[in-house]
């Protein structure tokens, strides 16, 4: 059995954003040469997730308005966490939006349906965050 680990870093001009980051995912797979087994996508940062959606523009703007009713970023004075960083809600829309994806690898191809991508999932962005790429299966 192969087993393959890559952190992936983004910084984000935002502080709320969501990138499609399968073709990195795709590259990675490629990368192991693991053609029958498992990936694992994480954020590595509590404040951060990785999701599986459609890439759709419209969607993406929905869940934007969705977690801001959730748990809206401001004014800051309503979570008790808010104190040294103004970013409460930012973990409460990672407890929604979730830690991570196990993907099936089938043939060496992402085993997906119709429409999914990864995505990462900032939502305390303008600093350097990880994401954890793990591998494991068989050639």
């Amino acid at each position: 059995m192969k087993s393959y680990r890559k952190e992936l870093w983004f910084k984000t001009d935002q502080r709320r954003q969501l990138i499609n980051i399968t073709p990195e995912i795709q590259s990675c797979l490629k990368e192991s040469g693991v053609k029958e087994g498992l990936v694992l996508v994480n954020a590595m940062h509590i404040t951060a997730s990785v999701f599986i959606n459609d890439d759709e523009s419209g969607l993406h703007h929905d869940f934007e308005v969705w977690l801001e009713k959730l748990a809206p970023e401001k004014p800051y004075s309503q979570y008790r966490h808010n104190g040294f960083e103004d970013n409460a809600d930012a973990h409460l829309k990672r407890t929604v939006m979730g830690r991570e994806v196990v993907v099936a690898i089938t043939e060496g191809k992402l085993d997906f349906g119709p429409w999914e991508q990864i995505f990462y999932g900032e939502f305390d962005g303008k600093r350097r965050k990880r994401v954890l790429v793990k591998i494991i299966g068989d050639s």
